[in-house]
């Protein structure tokens, strides 16, 4: 790539817009904005204290199933208990609506400029144009499919030296488009280096509170 880029921007500019350097591309693309808005996570949000209120958040929600079930055996001390649990936790649901505000800090700041240069490159790429080759059909996705399929209507260089000859590409051929690609490059890729950087506790602890958690939160105190 650096080679193409001292040829002159024509030739980047060709290698770039089909794959698989439009590929690369797009994977550099993810990685690069993954990595700023992690760094901007690491160093505006205090993920230390997020990961305990998490632990505590956690606990107290099991502390409700065990509040629950010394209801019949003991009445007197379950109408205390479940008395301190409801104080504790409109404590714990204010502490958590601020660490959320909190978290959303770095998303408020890279917002428009990721919009912006989402549109651009997406522009650049267009809507259909195949950029990776996926082991599946995207059009067998219920809903999105036919959005993240890849197509042609005109046959390009590129296409044969894939396949051998000139062909279209039809939502059938398995490519996928500049905006799916994208997407699963940047899901991939947020969740490596959120583990390499030690936020993924953090993540993992709002996936098991909201996995693990919904049981406590389905549960509801009698009435004793």
């Amino acid at each position: 790539m650096l080679l193409l880029l001292l040829q002159g921007s024509n030739a980047f500019e060709e290698w770039l817009s089909f794959p698989p350097g439009s590929m690369i591309f797009i994977l550099l693309l993810a990685i690069v904005t993954a990595l700023i808005s992690t760094g901007l996570t690491k160093w505006l949000v205090d993920t230390d204290e997020i990961n305990r209120k998490q632990v505590i958040k956690k606990a107290h929600d099991e502390e409700k199933e065990k509040i629950i079930e010394i209801a019949e055996t003991d009445p007197e001390r379950y109408r205390k208990l479940r008395k301190r649990w409801e104080r504790l936790d409109t404590m714990i649901k204010q502490s958590q609506q601020k660490l959320a505000l909190k978290r959303m800090l770095p998303s408020c700041i890279t917002f428009v400029p990721m919009i912006i240069i989402f549109s651009v490159v997406r522009g650049f790429f267009g809507t259909a144009n195949p950029v990776a080759l996926s082991p599946m059909n995207a059009n067998d996705v219920p809903l999105i499919g036919p959005m993240m399929a890849g197509l042609t209507n005109v046959a390009s260089d590129w296409i044969y030296l894939v396949y051998g000859d000139f062909r279209n590409i039809g939502v059938t051929q398995g490519w996928i488009n500049f905006t799916a690609w994208y997407f699963l490059c940047s899901f991939g890729i947020n969740t490596l280096i959120q583990r390499i950087l030690k936020l993924q506790t953090q993540a993992q602890g709002g996936m098991e509170q909201m996995m693990g958690g919904s049981k406590a939160k389905s549960l509801e105190f009698p009435d004793v």
